[in-house]
């Protein structure tokens, strides 16, 4: 996936903050924590639109979703704690599924640590695939490319 092509206006940027916990053994961000951060990016922004968890139940029936697919490239090694961006938009939406690209930047955003995709599958209580509401589509139309 070449992300080459991306500037600041596509999807959003999030500032995320790398804990000493995220680091491994020699002091660059373990690869696990980078599906974590991303998760709590995208978490954030469907927040501030209304979506999340209550109590143990979801705002909507789009939080019931699950991850179906999840890949990334790492490029350069984040060396150390501080402050990062998560930049992650919508390459499509189906009818139950919404294709993500992502990547992580410095905090000036001149170097990409990875950049990847993260396709998502929108499914009812019984775990089968549903079609996305149209509450939802509007705020995921932000994140369109």
């Amino acid at each position: 996936m070449s992300t080459a092509t991306l500037d600041s206006t596509t999807g959003t940027i999030r500032r995320a903050v790398v804990h000493i916990d995220d680091l491994d053994i020699v002091g660059i961000m373990h690869n696990a924590r980078y599906a974590l951060i991303l998760e709590r990016a995208m978490s954030e922004f469907w927040a501030e639109h209304g979506y999340g968890f209550r109590d143990g139940v979801p705002s909507s029936p789009d939080m019931i979703a699950a991850v179906r697919e999840f890949a990334i490239t790492y490029h350069a090694p984040v060396r150390g704690t501080g402050p990062i961006q998560v930049q992650f938009w919508l390459d499509s939406m189906g009818a139950s599924s919404a294709v993500y690209g992502f990547r992580f930047l410095s905090e000036d955003g001149a170097t990409v640590f990875a950049d990847g995709r993260r396709v998502m599958i929108k499914m009812d209580r019984t775990g089968r695939p549903t079609r996305w509401t149209d509450e939802a589509r509007a705020v995921a139309a932000q994140l369109l490319r």
